[in-house]
């Protein structure tokens, strides 16, 4: 994930609009300025107990969904990882994305590779692998789920500058929303929900230019892979329902709040998903307050498919960039992946796909 566009607490009419959006380098060094504002207002208005990050779940609430195993996602996380650096044009991505296909193959997914050469900031031509699981495939009404699953090449959020060219794991930023969607996988095999599912891991996310690029050309360099699939997806005319972005969802004691893309355009999507969250216990992880305006790939899906997305992804008020301390850092290891947050965010994914009728 990359960057912040802007961040407001408490806002109820914000307006987020995609009229000239792009993902350029001149909106990236808004980020620490505007997230500062950001964060005092959040620390103001932050909730829940600091000793415990699950509440009870609502009295009588009874659970519709299998039960998410966190030890299994966790073991996913852990499996892309241990690949390595997973950047396209390089051998650990080949491996990786190989796994992928044959694990959502493996729970039952029609698979669909989509393989593109995909043109980098720097002109560094990508060798793109967008892969799609579809469950019940002849169903018209559709949730779609997905994440990224590439790796950044820069660990440009290094203090040491010694360290900034050095490609990182992404334990958190790409490898633990895959492994929650592999588990959700995995239980679709066993239990089907009553809608389609879609499952696509996109590629090239992660690829957008370092602050230190010298002479980066005009363009959308972030969500390669996004933008490529909702111009071109792998089925004519897709629709769904909504869909749902996970994006940095397994760091410790993680914090989701609603994003503003989300809210100004699914709404309904954002409510589901945050009251589930609450019955189901997990009302500290699930903030029920307004975050900010993120360019990440649920926006091309949004903007081109016209499809209501909603993004959950960690945000924490307590650090400049906004993200986690090892956001963009060789740090993004497994040592920062939390089973509970795993749990919280799979389950509470899981339930809101098994309610819908």
């Amino acid at each position: 994930m990359f960057y912040i566009i802007t961040y407001l607490c408490g806002c109820h009419h914000l307006v987020a609009s995609f009229e000239n959006t792009s993902y350029k380098k001149k909106e990236m060094k808004k980020l620490n300025l505007i997230f500062v504002i950001g964060a005092m207002c959040l620390i103001g208005c932050s909730c829940g107990s600091k000793t415990s990050k699950t509440d009870a779940p609502k009295v009588n609430y009874e659970k519709v969904s299998p039960d998410f195993n966190a030890d299994s996602a966790y073991a996913y996380v852990d499996k892309q990882v241990g690949f390595g650096p997973r950047v396209p044009n390089t051998e650990q991505h080949v491996a990786c994305g190989d796994y992928l296909v044959s694990m959502l193959k493996g729970f039952g997914a029609e698979v669909t590779e989509q393989k593109a050469d995909v043109k980098a900031f720097d002109g560094t031509i990508l060798k793109m692998r967008n892969i799609i699981g579809s469950y019940s495939p002849e169903k018209r009404d559709r949730i779609l789920l997905f994440a990224h699953w590439d790796t950044r090449p820069f660990a440009d959020n290094e203090s040491d500058k010694n360290k900034r060219h050095t490609h990182i794991l992404g334990a958190n930023d790409g490898g633990s929303g895959v492994g929650v969607l592999l588990e959700i996988a995995r239980q679709i095999q066993v239990k089907q929900p009553g809608l389609g599912i879609d499952i696509i891991f996109f590629d090239a996310e992660d690829y957008g230019a370092p602050d230190f690029a010298d002479n980066v050309p005009d363009g959308d360099w972030w969500c390669l892979g996004s933008q490529y699939w909702s111009k071109n997806p792998h089925k004519t005319n897709y629709k769904a329902r909504f869909g749902i972005l996970l994006d940095m969802v397994g760091g410790a004691n993680a914090t989701f709040y609603k994003e503003a893309y989300s809210q100004n355009y699914a709404r309904d999507a954002v409510s589901k998903i945050w009251n589930t969250a609450k019955q189901l216990g997990y009302a500290n992880y699930f903030v029920d307050k307004q975050g900010g305006a993120i360019m990440d790939d649920h926006v091309p899906v949004i903007q081109n498919l016209k499809i209501p997305c909603v993004d959950i992804i960690q945000l924490d008020p307590n650090t400049s960039s906004g993200f986690a301390g090892y956001w963009h850092t060789v740090n993004d290891d497994m040592s920062n992946v939390s089973k509970e947050t795993l749990k919280a965010v799979g389950q509470t994914v899981m339930e809101v796909i098994y309610k819908e009728q």
